[in-house]
């Protein structure tokens, strides 16, 4: 096998089995920055070895492979590691093959009460999805320092503190379950547009809906983790029109959506209905507007007032700035809406710190400014937007679209 074609298979390897490896290797150890070292020196072994064969089992392998590095590191360390605080050991998951549940364990793990929630975004996207540091700063809208000090400080208070690595008690998950329910629903942002070439990573959004799967197992009455697998199953039904023949973005307006996945729709509709039937969280209500999108017969035919009213129920719960831009950018197609009020409300968010680096705000002004034949100032806000775009779909969608007002 040629070495371009050993590195494609690796990083491909790399995408699909980080998480994995790391959480046996986690588990092995105890010691999470020895487990990222040794699942990291794996991968590297794999591009020396893998161009005379790759393994029938990559992430067997690859497991194999790190948690043998570690036990060999722990036994030169023996002396040394004595003295040093480790993670607790998980009595429910003993022995040394690979755990179904490993990637959950690191998940509750990553978002302990402990551990500041900027902090458990920050280290969950590093360890379950492999994201380097730079990846995790563009997805949290936060600079690339702030995001290697978030990470270094939430490994340190783990080890510190003697977290445990396991999956909590009964009557410890309500307190978790929000921290984990968000951590997962990142991890699929980060996957549905993906920073570089690609709008998306399947590998991130899998494993997100993996993780959420898992989560309603663990939790079969609980409403929220319903909710939020419901929602991440509508998204990711409509996962191939999003793209163009030609790779480039289609919008929501503008989607083919006989090309949407029935059997995906159906199961998501169906989990968010559930959900919203035992409760009014905030993941019932996303999902309950992602269920008026793809319920509608049309773009045009969708209920905007219906959504406005869930954004509206959002901000009492949950009063983000995201959903407020998201709250106005729907109130702006509700019929007959006054667009000047609509942008005297966006302009109103550009106060706001979470959004100074969120493209999405500009791009919505632009389009707004557009609407109101406004195009110099319009051209403007899409340079803003254009300037904050990480992902190279998007950032050609938003040089088209501020094209046409030349």
């Amino acid at each position: 096998m040629g070495a371009r074609e050993v590195v494609r298979v690796v990083d491909e390897a790399h995408r699909e089995f980080w998480s994995t490896v790391l959480a046996s290797t986690v588990r092995l150890t105890r010691d999470i920055d020895l487990a990222e070292d040794c699942t990291q020196d794996a991968f590297v072994q794999a591009l020396r070895t893998w161009p005379d064969g790759v393994p029938a089992n990559p992430a067997g392998w690859l497991t194999t492979v790190a948690r043998r590095l570690a036990l060999d590191r722990l036994r030169r360390e023996t002396t040394l590691r004595r003295k040093l605080p480790l993670l607790i050991e998980d009595p429910a998951a003993p022995g040394d093959g690979e755990q179904p549940t490993d990637p959950l364990r690191l998940v509750f793990t990553c978002c302990h009460p402990a551990l500041a929630r900027d902090s458990q975004v920050a280290l969950t996207l590093r360890l379950i999805c492999g994201l380097t540091t730079r990846e995790v700063a563009a997805c949290l809208l936060i600079s690339e320092p702030t995001a290697a000090a978030r990470i270094t400080r939430a490994k340190k208070k783990i080890a510190a503190a003697g977290i445990p690595y396991r999956i909590p008690a009964d009557d410890e998950l309500p307190d978790r379950l929000d921290a984990v329910l968000t951590v997962v629903q990142l991890v699929y942002t980060a996957g549905h547009v993906a920073a570089g070439p690609e709008l998306t990573r399947a590998d991130l959004t899998g494993r997100a809906l993996e993780l959420a799967r898992l989560l309603v197992r663990l939790m079969p009455s609980e409403p929220e983790p319903q909710a939020l697998l419901g929602l991440l199953l509508m998204t990711q039904a409509r996962g191939d029109a999003r793209v163009s023949e030609d790779g480039e973005l289609v919008l929501l307006a503008d989607q083919d959506r006989s090309r949407w996945d029935a059997r995906l729709l159906a199961e998501g509709v169906s989990r968010a209905t559930a959900a919203l039937n035992e409760g009014r969280g905030r993941f019932a209500l996303q999902a309950a507007v992602a269920g008026l999108h793809v319920t509608a017969p049309s773009w045009e035919k969708t209920d905007w007032h219906q959504v406005v009213r869930m954004y509206d129920a959002m901000l009492l719960s949950w009063p983000s700035p995201i959903v407020a831009l998201n709250r106005a950018a729907a109130h702006s197609l509700v019929p007959g809406a006054d667009l000047d009020v609509v942008l005297t409300e966006l302009d109103a968010l550009g106060n706001e710190p979470a959004l100074k680096s969120y493209a999405y705000l500009p791009a919505a002004r632009a389009d707004i400014l557009a609407r109101l034949d406004r195009p110099t100032e319009a051209v403007k806000a899409y340079d803003v937007a254009i300037a904050l775009t990480v992902n190279e779909t998007e950032n050609r969608f938003l040089q088209r679209r501020r094209a046409a007002l030349l």
